[in-house]
This record gives C-alpha cells, structure tokens and sequence, in this order.
C-alpha cells in the first residue's frame, strides 16, 4: 500500500511541493521563481567566466571557448536531457504518493546515471580532435579549444551528479535547494577563475578547471542535503535491487530526451562549422551574443523544466484537466516572457557585446550585436518549444519531441550552408530561428491531437 503524504503550498524551503492542488498558474509561479533565478545566476556566472577569458586572454581564447560551445552542449546536453527524464518517474511517483516507488526511482537515477557518466566520458574525451578538425577549427585556437573541452569533459561524472540530485529534488517539489548550490557554486567558479587565469596563469585550461571544481562542489553538497533533509528520498541497499521492467520505464522517457537534446546539439556542431569559415573575429562576437541570448532567455527552459514537473505530478495523480489548463496559461505566460526578452535583446545589444571584449573591437561587438537582433524576433516560437517539448515527453509521449529535434537538425544544417550563400554571416544567424520555427509548430500541434486524446 502506498504511504500518503502531505504538503502545503506554504511550505519550509527544504519542504516538498505538490502540486496535483491548488491554482496551476500559482504553482507554475511559485515553482518557476526559485529554479528562475538559478538558471539566472547560472548564465551570469557563465558569462563571467566569458568575460574574464575574453578581457584576461583576449579575442583567441574567447574564441577558442566559444569554438567549444557545440561540443559542450552535444555531450551535457545529453546528460540534462537523461538526468531529466529519469526524474519524469520520480515525479510521476511522488504525485501518486507512492512512498516505494519514489525510493526505489531515486536509486535507478543513481544507477543509470552512474553507468551513462563512464560511457560518456569515455567517449567524449576520444572524440576531442576528431570533431575540432571536423568543425573546421582555425589553426589559432585549435590548441585553446583541445585544452579547454578536454577538461570539461573530465568533469562530466560531478555535472551528471550536480544534475540528477538537483533534478530529483525539482521533481518532488523543491526548485529552492538547487538554487542555493548554484549560487555558491558559481561564486566559487568567478573565484576561481580569476586565480587560475590571473595569478596562475594556467590559460583557458584554469577557466575550465574552475568550472569542474565548482560544479564537483555543488554535486556532492546537492546530495548530502538531499539524503539529510528529504526523508522521504532516502534509499538502503533493498532500493538499488535491479529490476530490468522498472529501469525501462526510466530509459523509455531518458532516452528520447537525452537523443533530443544530442540531436539539437548536432546541429549546433554543424553550425560552428559554417560559422568558423568566418574567422576568429566572427567566431568570438557570435560567442559573446550566445552568451547574452542564454542569459536574456533563461526563461525558456525554466518554463520547460517547471512544466515537465508539473506535469509528471498530475499524471501519477490521474489529473489530466490540471495538465490541460498548466499547460495554456503556461503558454500564454511564456509568449508575455518572449516578448519581453526579445526588446531587452534588440535595445541593449550593444552594451551587453560590449562586456566581453574592449570596447575597441568593434567588428567583435557588430557581430554580436547582429545576431541578438535577428534571433530577438523569433523568441516567442523558441520559448513554446520547451513548454510543449516537456509536457508531451512527461507525458510519455516521447516520439515527436525526437521527431521535433531531428526537423531541427535538418532546419539548421540546411540554413547553416544555404542562407549564407546569400546573406553571408547573417545567414548563420537566421540558422538558428529556422530551426526554432521547424520545431514549434509540430510540437504545438502534437500536444493538441494527443492532449485531446489522452486518457
């Protein structure tokens, strides 16, 4: 028999929040502020450690960092993909208030996690040189960019932990807690990043390793407080007990959104390999407006992250009409938020590229500024991808979502070697937004066909 539980609205911060009760658009409020801000201060440190790579270093190395982006998303973007989906279960559990099930999920993350982490950074760090020569790397950064994923990518095992403990705790509630680890974490990386570069002169290789030191910080601590302050998480050895039907439940949603956030990232690869044609100059403003774009958009995967949520908790409670209504005034709170964003984008353009680099740059600072103007204008359909994305995988609907990334890939790649045979770097630019729209509209018109059809 499943143990029931109980949770308020006004909870403790290390409370869990259930949200199968209650008006769906305060949930999704209340849920998204706390996760909002992490994602914020999460880009922000991002930024930082760009800007300080970029002023300390100069143009090559932010380029040689930028260079690396694709390759950083292919493989992370896999890891929050699997570590997000394994916790649709636990989600799924945790609205059903079935105390076992919630357990014995929270030990398949750990082993299915623990097993991917091994796979992945095998093979990542084989493939470094393969796919810089592949993405067309200039000669000058070739060496700045080897060092710097190489490093990265040892860290992926503490990235896969931080992710998996912070998406267990979101899945039964608590979008605070990680919140809090990001913030020192990311303290930690600026303090970091400034002795490794600076005082210890170390290159790009002392930003990278400031990341992996902060982020192996963040995971363990992320894990202590977890087992110490959710009872209700705390597994023993009967959890870990392996059970093939159970860890395929886990795979057959993971799986598809790990393949869909890869998919994506292929194409991202293909892209910097158009875009590296263009030289470092280029390469390093393109760098510098992602950088900006991640940070003025970080609303677009919160709204993702909260509605996968959301949706897995009123799926385990059998609560599809609270699914149906979420899921509209999410949307409709999403577009208000791209709106916004893309004016915070076209106006401030300019002083946001001009924190990377010296304000002589100019050429740096126009390409920057070029690309946040083109991609502003299609943040709305960029913005719905993530809701619509992450309600049809938490629902167990996982095809079209893969469907969707793989129309994304073909947009991208096509756009990224046809649009600048005519618009020449702004075509690389309009890659991206092609993309978003090829994604947007089959994914909104998915979620209708099988809402309405969902038992």
């Amino acid at each position: 028999m499943p143990v029931h539980l109980k949770f308020t609205l006004h909870r403790p911060a290390n409370a869990a929040l259930d949200m199968t009760k209650g008006g769906p658009l305060k949930l999704i409020f209340v849920y998204s502020v706390p996760l909002l801000i992490g994602n914020i201060i999460q880009q922000l440190y991002n930024m930082v450690d760009t800007i300080i790579v970029g002023r300390l270093l100069g143009t090559d190395a932010l380029a040689a960092v930028g260079n690396t982006t694709p390759m950083n998303f292919l493989v992370l973007g896999f890891v929050t993909g699997l570590t997000a989906g394994f916790a649709v279960i636990t989600a799924q559990r945790f609205g059903a208030k079935d105390t076992d099930g919630l357990k014995r999920s929270v030990a398949m993350n750990f082993i299915l996690n623990g097993f991917s982490s091994v796979i992945m950074t095998f093979i990542s760090i084989v493939t470094v040189k393969p796919i810089l020569y592949m993405i067309n790397t200039p000669q000058s950064i070739f060496d700045g960019s080897r060092v710097y994923i190489t490093v990265i990518y040892i860290g992926i095992a503490v990235t896969v932990l931080y992710n998996s403990t912070a998406c267990i705790l979101r899945a039964v509630g608590d979008s605070r807690s990680p919140l809090y680890f990001l913030i020192i974490s990311s303290i930690l990386n600026v303090f970091l990043d400034i002795i490794f570069i600076s005082k210890l002169k170390m290159g790009v290789g002392g930003a990278a390793w400031a990341t992996v030191i902060s982020q192996t910080f963040a995971g363990i601590a992320s894990l202590f407080y977890m087992f110490v302050k959710f009872p209700i998480l705390r597994v023993n050895k009967r959890h870990f007990a392996m059970d093939f039907h159970f860890a395929s439940r886990h795979l057959k949603i993971g799986l598809p959104m790990a393949f869909q956030f890869s998919i994506t990232a292929v194409g991202v690869v293909v892209l910097q390999g158009a875009l590296n044609i263009f030289g470092p100059v280029k390469i390093a403003g393109y760098t510098a407006a992602q950088k900006v774009e991640s940070l003025i958009a970080v609303a677009a995967g919160t709204f993702g992250v909260t509605m996968a949520n959301y949706t897995g908790q009123n799926l385990g409670a059998h609560r599809i009409d609270r699914i149906k209504e979420g899921t509209g005034k999410c949307c409709f709170l999403t577009v208000v938020v791209s709106i916004l964003s893309a004016l915070l984008a076209w106006v401030f353009a300019d002083q946001f590229s001009a924190l990377f680099v010296d304000e002589s740059q100019v050429e740096v600072i126009s390409a920057s500024r070029q690309y946040l103007r083109i991609t502003s204008l299609f943040y709305p359909a960029l913005f719905v991808i993530f809701v619509f994305r992450n309600v049809l995988q938490s629902l167990g609907r996982g095809f079209m979502p893969l469907m969707a990334g793989v129309g994304e890939l073909i947009a991208r790649t096509a756009g990224a070697y046809l649009f600048p045979l005519f618009f020449g770097y702004a075509g690389i630019c309009f890659a991206g937004p092609a993309a978003w729209v090829f994604a947007a509209v089959p994914l909104a018109v998915s979620y209708f066909i099988i809402i309405k059809k969902f038992k």
